[in-house]
Order: structure tokens, then C-alpha cells, then sequence
């Protein structure tokens, strides 16, 4: 059976050395230190451990209004999206599909790049980071990127970008959650319905809180909670991935990994211990078989 991991982490060379060219301190984050996020040869020796293994894959966390100006922000996102679009075609073999990159400090070269993203490179979607450094991405003035995925009909990946002290070991998750809190309060599920977003790390808090989330947030607006999606990024930890699946249901459970970070290079990040941890889920085969494979298929389209 395939597996598809659907947030696994890449730098592509030629945005790379752009992005290090304009702003040297991005090449000081965890992930840029990883050879196998920027050297393909030495990623592919990593996959093969696992011959049924295929990647969507996002860029690595570079949140381009952090580090670069406007103009600049809107050529990086085109040179990484042509990219990663480049990357998918060359090598079906390892990688499914790729989520772009946006400048959201430019939202209407945003709009522009998200059409070129879907009609000219065939990209699954978009990623965007949150981060409490700035305002949330639910301000209105960010609801036509929101508009234009849910027109296109793809799907928008969510990574916490935080530069705390923790290195996101707790200011991530919560950032997660305060984006989701933030949606749903915002009324975006209910102006798109079938807009699909993925919250990396397995939901962050709010399966553990679910109570607290049940209680606290009106039934009405509380419900819209269960329209995102999540991964199983969460290193392992099966107790956890129970948790997630008991408030999200599997439908919207996709495996996902965070590879090639979490546990050292030679453990091509975390991806044997996610594979075990859902292994050991008390749950039916054909459950764990939507998790690893079917929900991916029915979100993204067939394998070829």
C-alpha cells in the first residue's frame, strides 16, 4: 500500500539561494541546516527505507514577509512554486504533488500567484504560516486568498512559524490552535463550506482540549471545528494520534510526517515512527488504510 505523506518539508536550490542571498539569517533556521531538505540525492537514499513512501511537499518554514520586502517576497514565491512544480513532474516516483508559496504582504500578487500555482504549475494548493508576530491571517483582508483556494477548489496547508525560544516545542501548537480558533470565529467555514485546510502536528491543542472547546465555544461555531483536516506529525505518540482521530474522525486524518525534521537525518525525520504509531492504533485496517492512503486519494485525485 502507498503511503503518502501530505507535509513533508523542502528547500528547492534555486529559491534557496535566493532567499539566503536576500536575507542571510533564514539559512540560521533548523530546517535549512538539514542536507536532506536542500540535497535530493540525499533525500531519495532516505525514502527508499520506505519503497511504498510518497511526499506532498511544502517549502521549508520560510515565512517570506519575516525576511524579505514585498517586491521580493512576490519573486521568491514565483521562483519556488516553478520550483516545486518542476520537481513533481521530474520525480512522480517520490513526490505526489507540492502546496505553493504566497507573499501574503502583497494580497493581490497573492490572488495572481495562487491562479498561476493551479492552472499553470498544477499544484495541489498553497501554504501559509501563521504567526502571532502579526495579525491573523482570519483579518479580512486576507479573506480573498481563502476565496480564490475555495474557487479553485484545492486545498491551503498550515505551518506555525513562531520564532520563541521553545523552538515551537509548545509556542507552535498553540499558534495552530489560535489560527483555528481564529477561522471559525471569523466565519470562514460557513462562507466556504468545502474549503479544506490542513492543520500540521495532528490539530495542535485542540484535540486534547476538546472538552474545553466543546464547553466554552457555542455549539453552533464549535461544529466548525471538525472542517479542518490534520496530520499525524506528531513524532510517534499513538495515545495522541487516538486523541486527534476521536475529535476529528479518520475521514479527516491524513498521514503526515514533517520529514525530514524531528528525529536525525538518518531517520529521514519521523517517518518510521509515525508508520508505527498508526500501526498500533486500535482501529479497523481500513481505517489505518484512509489515514496512509485513501483520504489523500479522494482530497488530491488518484495516483498515476
Amino acid at each position: 500500500m502507498t503511503k503518502i505523506d501530505v507535509f513533508a518539508h523542502i528547500f528547492t536550490k534555486e529559491f534557496g539561494k535566493k532567499l539566503t542571498t536576500l536575507a542571510p539569517d533564514a539559512a540560521k533556521t533548523v530546517e535549512y541546516s538539514r542536507r536532506s531538505m536542500t540535497d535530493l540525492e540525499v533525500r531519495e537514499r532516505l525514502m527508499s527505507r520506505h519503497p511504498d513512501l510518497i511526499q506532498i511537499i511544502t517549502m521549508g518554514n520560510t515565512p517570506l514577509e519575516r525576511f524579505v520586502k514585498t517586491e521580493d517576497a512576490v519573486e521568491l514565491s514565483r521562483i519556488g512554486n516553478e520550483e516545486l512544480a518542476e520537481l513533481t513532474l521530474k520525480r512522480p516516483d517520490l513526490f505526489y504533488g507540492a502546496a505553493g508559496m504566497v507573499p501574503i504582504n502583497d494580497i493581490d500578487a497573492s490572488i495572481e500567484i495562487i491562479d498561476q500555482c493551479i492552472t499553470d504549475f498544477n499544484l495541489l494548493g498553497i501554504q501559509l504560516f501563521t504567526s502571532l508576530e502579526r495579525d491573523s491571517l482570519a483579518e479580512p483582508k486576507y479573506r480573498p486568498i481563502f476565496a480564490r483556494i475555495a474557487e479553485h477548489d484545492k486545498t491551503i496547508w498550515i505551518h506555525p512559524s513562531g520564532t520563541d525560544k521553545d523552538r515551537g516545542m509548545f509556542s507552535w501548537p498553540y499558534e495552530s490552535s489560535r489560527f483555528m480558533l481564529d477561522i471559525v470565529n471569523a466565519g470562514i467555514f460557513k462562507d466556504y463550506p468545502e474549503l479544506r485546510i490542513v492543520i500540521h502536528h495532528a490539530g495542535a491543542m485542540v484535540p486534547f482540549f476538546l472538552e474545553r472547546v466543546r464547553t466554552i465555544m457555542p455549539k453552533h461555531t464549535e461544529k466548525y471545528f471538525k472542517n479542518f483536516y490534520v496530520d499525524t506529525a506528531l513524532y510517534g505518540n499513538t495515545s495522541g494520534l487516538m486523541c486527534t482521530l476521536d475529535y476529528f474522525g479518520v475521514d479527516h486524518m491524513l498521514f503526515g510526517t514533517d520529514a525530514p525534521m524531528g528525529a536525525p537525518n538518518g531517520a529521514n525525520g519521523n517517518t518510521s515512527r509515525t508508520i508505527m504509531a498508526i500501526e498500533k492504533m486500535s482501529i479497523s485496517d481500513k481505517d489505518k488504510e484512509k489515514i496512509f492512503q485513501e483520504n489523500a486519494i479522494d482530497i488530491f485525485g488518484r495516483l498515476l
